[in-house]
């Protein structure tokens, strides 16, 4: 039985479709770091300010604010592409001949000379990645039935790290013997796996769920406006309504907003504190992006197993704990200076323990989410959280201008206390809920894959 099992198990993954989403995973997983910590190593390099990197955060926006243009993704047809190709493949394909376009554009730049139009190009960047992302997941949940659900997910996250490694280790590791334009040139050719794998893929066959039926009848009567209000209503405000009416909703919000700002302080500034301390591209590509991926998939690991032994609150506050004392080690290590074994202690402590809070606030956003707007609700939660990382963390450059390293990154450490607070309050206020993982997040619906990724990816 247990060879069964372990055989079928082996098929799902063999499955064209779910092998297509691990590499459209990779295609969605490259651009992030050609806009976040590549971006602020070359910054760095091109004798930009600690303040000037730190508004660059501003420029990942829109990954904070795609709920807004994705009603459009998921129901616009593209003039031509759609009859070739299919909804949700020419919404790939065309984000995609963007990203390639706008990559090589991003490297051609010269931040040295003109920082702002790295900056709208990084936004440009941002900007189709992110449409990239909605088509993405709307593929995937589309292309697969639900049985294959949990494969599919897995197949997008282990590609969407390994597209993550390749811009982040990988641009390094080049970036050691090529200009940072040969650079993004490369990068943007990696983008063609994701191409040729789009026009390879087949286009999913409709799905006409509860929401398409309730559109479908308001198109039964009425004129286009009253259409349009109904679509609205359905789309976007009954999401929030739904929400509104919860206990405490505001300072849930706060919470999501919150919970990661310590982490969120320290990553932009972490590669321009390396650069200060001597280390070399090679050193930072080994260290902390190919060791630091396999820190934090242990400790996404660990967080995982912890939430199932202890519950979500418990877990969440032994996380956001460890999340808080591991930008300590940063501050111990601005002491040490420049040492490979104390960065490697530095940055394997910070994994483990962002890798362990992902896991547990990911659990936790999936059970704020009401079964009939997972999706949305989801999409909102985590565009929230990455808003919060995005505008309140372009402070960290001027905070790391006006301090010392220790003290800069001590006080990312307590950052992280306002979002314990508002835990202790809400913890309080619903003991019963949060005693067991199956009040909330056993019960909730699973987190979309490349959402999911995203929330976790965006923090550092």
């Amino acid at each position: 039985m247990a060879v069964g099992q372990w055989q079928g198990w082996g098929e799902v993954y063999r499955d064209r479709r779910v092998l297509g989403i691990a590499i459209l995973g990779f295609a969605s997983g490259l651009p992030l770091a050609l806009t976040f910590s590549t971006l602020t190593f070359w910054l760095k390099e091109e004798g930009l300010t600690n303040t000037s990197i730190g508004l660059f955060a501003a420029v990942s926006t829109p990954y904070t604010l795609k709920f807004l243009w994705a009603p459009l993704v998921d129901r616009m047809p593209l003039p031509w592409l759609d009859r070739l190709l299919g909804r949700r493949r020419s919404w790939l394909f065309a984000s995609q001949v963007a990203l390639i376009a706008a990559i090589n554009l991003l490297g051609a730049s010269r931040p040295g000379e003109d920082a702002w139009m790295t900056a709208v190009l990084a936004l440009v960047v941002a900007t189709c990645s992110a449409t990239q992302d909605i088509a993405f997941d709307a593929y995937r949940v589309e292309a697969l039935e639900e049985r294959r659900y949990a494969a599919g997910a897995a197949a997008a996250v282990f590609g969407y790290r390994i597209g993550m490694l390749a811009s982040g280790a990988g641009a390094l590791f080049l970036a050691e013997e090529a200009s940072w334009s040969a650079v993004y040139a490369t990068m943007s050719l990696l983008m063609l796996v994701g191409v040729v794998t789009t026009l390879l893929v087949r286009e999913p066959a409709a799905r006409i769920g509860a929401e398409s039926q309730s559109d479908a009848g308001a198109h039964g009567g009425g004129g286009r406006g009253a259409r349009a209000v109904e679509w609205l209503k359905g789309a976007v405000v009954a999401p929030f309504a739904d929400f509104m009416r919860r206990p405490r909703w505001l300072a849930v919000l706060l919470f999501v907003a919150l919970f990661k700002l310590g982490d969120a302080l320290a990553g932009v500034m972490t590669n321009p504190f390396l650069v200060d301390l001597g280390f070399s591209k090679t050193e930072v590509a080994t260290v902390v992006k190919t060791y630091g991926l396999a820190a934090t998939l242990v400790g996404a690991g660990v967080g995982g197993s912890l939430l199932g032994q202890v519950g979500m609150l418990r877990s969440l506050w032994i996380c956001g704990l460890l999340q808080m004392a591991s930008n300590f080690t940063f501050a111990a290590q601005a002491v040490v200076g420049h040492s490979l074994p104390m960065l490697a202690l530095t940055i394997g402590l910070e994994n483990l323990a962002g890798g362990m809070g992902t896991a547990a606030f990911v659990a936790y956003l999936s059970s704020l989410c009401n079964v009939a707007y997972t999706a949305t609700q989801y999409a909102l939660l985590s565009s929230l959280m990455a808003a919060a990382r995005t505008w309140l963390s372009t402070s960290a450059g001027w905070l790391a201008d006006s301090m010392s390293w220790p003290s800069f990154f001590a006080l990312t450490a307590l950052a992280a206390l306002p979002g314990l607070v508002l835990l202790r309050w809400l913890g309080s206020a619903a003991t019963d809920q949060w005693t067991t993982t199956g009040a909330g997040a056993a019960a909730a619906p699973a987190a979309p894959a490349g959402a999911s990724s995203r929330a976790k990816d965006d923090t550092k």
